[in-house]
């Protein structure tokens, strides 16, 4: 059986001061992605020893499903309220596989 899943973490860091808008936006955001048909898990946590570091954890069934989020009008309008507030240009993304697999 073959695991078609898309499994990423998404990090970013707010700019100081801006750490509490952040989280009202990403949270808000959550409730949108996780009502989209092809989304399995989209969970928002701040670092504990970084509270301005955010990572998100996201899973999608197929390509199909994150390739239909990512042309989501609301993720275009999330981005542009999120850059102006975070460190980095965007997102660092890291996409993941389960261990013991090649």
């Amino acid at each position: 059986m073959t695991d078609d899943r898309i499994v990423l973490s998404a990090e970013f860091t707010a700019r100081p001061g801006a750490a509490d808008e952040v989280d009202a936006l990403i949270t808000e955001y959550a409730a949108t992605v996780r009502a989209e048909p092809g989304n399995s898990a989209f969970d928002v946590y701040r670092r504990a020893e970084d509270r301005d570091r955010f990572v998100v954890f996201e899973i999608y069934r197929d390509q199909e499903a994150f390739d239909a989020h990512l042309g989501a009008e609301a993720g275009r309008t999330f981005n542009a309220q999120l850059t102006p507030r975070i460190v980095e240009p965007h997102s660092i993304l890291s996409f993941l596989t389960p261990a013991g697999r090649s």
